[in-house]
């Protein structure tokens, strides 16, 4: 009897340690942690359904779209400005996901717009001088949301394309993103923003250092030094048209199958991509900088009636995209960088007045939820099984027939 009762005073003790014992914090994963981990896919996301952005999408709705991400292993987002209700509506989803379940894991990198002295009107943009109130508005949001959800907001881009000079409705000089990257700096010094909180601009290559030599500016170099990482734009299905240098197959096109000639152009497409990257990356050590690079955007549209269709550098279709997606996934891995892909979902707001436009066919989805060819394999592992988008189950485009996909791919000239 005796040896029972201190069994269990044993056991009550030890139960009461465990119960004193206080709960292991679980560690906030960083933007260092993240980036460049393969466990963590990165894309270009908006989820506007309509014509015009005029119409938000709802919580529910971008809810909605959260799970079909998170379903094919998307953990990182990427928004372009917090001018409108998406982004803010996003990082309330996203926490409300998380609130429901304790392993929903999703991070935003959250894009502040700049512009210049009269971007978007009918006056001459000013392209010396920035929109200094709106710009300042645009700071000011990133930060309050930032400092509102720490566990969801993991960077900051300052602008989006806004010093690549063919930007001519909005671009600035280098000097505007540095000054506004310095200020965010300065709020994680003096801790308004979490140390950890990473500041970028996120712009085409050429603005990187990896194009004409009108871009190496001083103030290009000190903002190289302000960024905690580059993120750097590559596009070569624009670039099928505007350079196309790499497109098409050459002589030996001949002794090749269509689909063989694709897959050829399409390697190029990558390999170009990469020498894009390799610019950048020559022009940063040859100023003495050594910064991560990670990709914030490329894509493949997957249609269109304009300078990239039968009439032009037959570039665009669900086939070639697939390709371009498959190679930049496996390219990013192997470099351990982040790709955000663009975009997740097509979105028609972005050239409304010709619905064939290309702008309107990057996503992987359609608006109504289909899945493309590039996600094809995903629908035949179950992994949208009981998700949906608009009400819609998500199948494949084409009823899942290969053959009649095929029938719109075109062969990239010589």
């Amino acid at each position: 009897m005796c040896k029972l009762k201190t069994y269990i005073t044993l056991f009550l003790v030890f139960m009461m340690l465990g119960c004193n014992e206080k709960p292991q914090a679980v560690k906030q994963k960083t933007a260092a942690d993240i980036l460049g981990d393969s466990n963590y896919l990165a894309i270009s996301y908006g989820g506007y359904r309509e014509n015009t952005r005029d119409i938000q999408p709802s919580i529910p709705e971008l809810k909605e779209d959260m799970k079909l991400l998170s379903a094919m292993g998307v953990k990182i987002l990427r928004t372009y400005n917090v001018q409108l209700q998406q982004a803010s509506n996003l990082l309330k989803a996203i926490s409300e996901l998380k609130e429901e379940d304790s392993n929903f894991e999703m991070y935003v990198m959250l894009g502040a717009w700049i512009d210049c002295q009269n971007a978007w009107t009918d006056k001459t943009p000013n392209h010396d001088i920035e929109d200094f109130e709106n710009n300042k508005g645009e700071i000011n949001r990133a930060v309050n949301l930032a400092k509102q959800y720490p566990d969801i907001v993991k960077v900051i881009a300052v602008g989006n394309e806004a010093m690549v000079k063919w930007a001519a409705s909005y671009y600035v000089q280098p000097s505007v993103i540095l000054k506004w990257v310095n200020h965010l700096q300065g709020l994680k010094v003096s801790g308004e923003l979490s140390k950890d909180l990473w500041i970028t601009s996120s712009d085409n290559f050429a603005s990187w250092g990896g194009g004409d030599g009108e871009y190496h500016v001083e103030d290009l170099t000190k903002l190289m030094n302000a960024v905690d990482y580059i993120s750097m734009h590559t596009y070569p299905m624009h670039d099928t048209h505007y350079n196309p240098v790499f497109w098409g197959v050459g002589e030996e096109s001949d002794t090749l199958s269509d689909l063989d000639k694709i897959d050829v152009a399409m390697l190029k497409a990558k390999e170009y991509a990469i020498s894009q990257y390799d610019s950048v990356f020559n022009y940063m050590k040859s100023l003495g900088i050594n910064k991560p690079i990670h990709i914030g955007e490329t894509g493949w549209a997957s249609s269109t009636n304009e300078l990239y269709g039968n009439e032009g550098s037959r570039a665009t279709d669900e086939y070639k995209e697939a390709l371009y997606y498959k190679h930049m996934r496996d390219w990013t891995k192997k470099a351990n960088m982040a790709c955000f892909y663009f975009e997740a979902f097509d979105e028609n707001w972005k050239d409304a007045q010709n619905p064939e436009g290309s702008e309107n066919h990057f996503g992987l989805f359609t608006i109504d939820g289909k899945a493309k060819y590039a996600l094809w394999d995903l629908v035949d592992s179950n992994v949208f099984k009981g998700l949906s988008r608009n009400g819609n189950p998500i199948i494949k485009t084409f009823n899942g027939n290969k053959n009649d996909l095929l029938k719109t791919v075109l062969v990239p000239i010589k």
